[in-house]
């Protein structure tokens, strides 16, 4: 491991490794980045992040560790500008047009409902068609039924719960 640590913890291993080399790869990252001291430090920090994971790099008998860590921080880099340039950030005043909704979306979900209501019972159906499709209230419902405003209340209730199972059972709405 890094010289003078005798099986160090992770985070004396770290702060060793830190102090020893960061402010080094951060000049090195800053030039490589042509000044960005922000991309720099993150640059650094991916570094010094994939030293920590990868420990066995750290054994200076075994491998110059100043020479990983600037060999990983110059792939970071390169790896940051092939990303760049595959899909280069765009800064607009204006922001992108919203996409027009799909014109089939309300006709499959119409589909989906009108399957779903199929299964309901038609005492279920009827509550649900008053209530939900026709806009009457609980009095107007009972009425144009004939049962009581309490029965409204209960099988508009239970009727939603059914539905709502039918649903999820058909497409997966929650």
């Amino acid at each position: 491991m890094i010289a003078g640590l005798a099986r160090p913890t992770d985070a004396e291993l770290l702060r060793r490794l830190h102090d020893e080399h960061a402010a080094a790869l951060w000049g090195f990252a800053v030039r490589l980045l042509g000044g960005d001291e922000a991309a720099a430090q993150d640059v650094v920090q991916e570094t010094l992040l994939r030293a920590w994971q990868h420990p066995a790099v750290l054994d200076p008998e075994t491998a110059s560790i100043r020479g990983w860590l600037f060999t990983v921080a110059r792939r970071i880099v390169i790896d940051q500008r092939r990303r760049e340039h595959r899909r280069p950030e765009v800064v607009t005043a204006r922001p992108p047009e919203p996409t027009a909704a799909d014109p089939t979306e309300p006709l499959a979900d119409r589909a989906v409902v009108l399957d779903a209501l199929r299964t309901l019972s038609a005492e279920h159906r009827a509550v649900l068609l008053e209530c939900y499709f026709r806009g009457a209230s609980v009095a107007q419902a009972a009425a144009t039924l004939g049962i009581a405003e309490g029965t409204v209340k209960s099988r508009t209730h239970y009727a939603l719960r059914a539905l709502r199972t039918a649903l999820v059972e058909q497409g997966g709405w929650a």
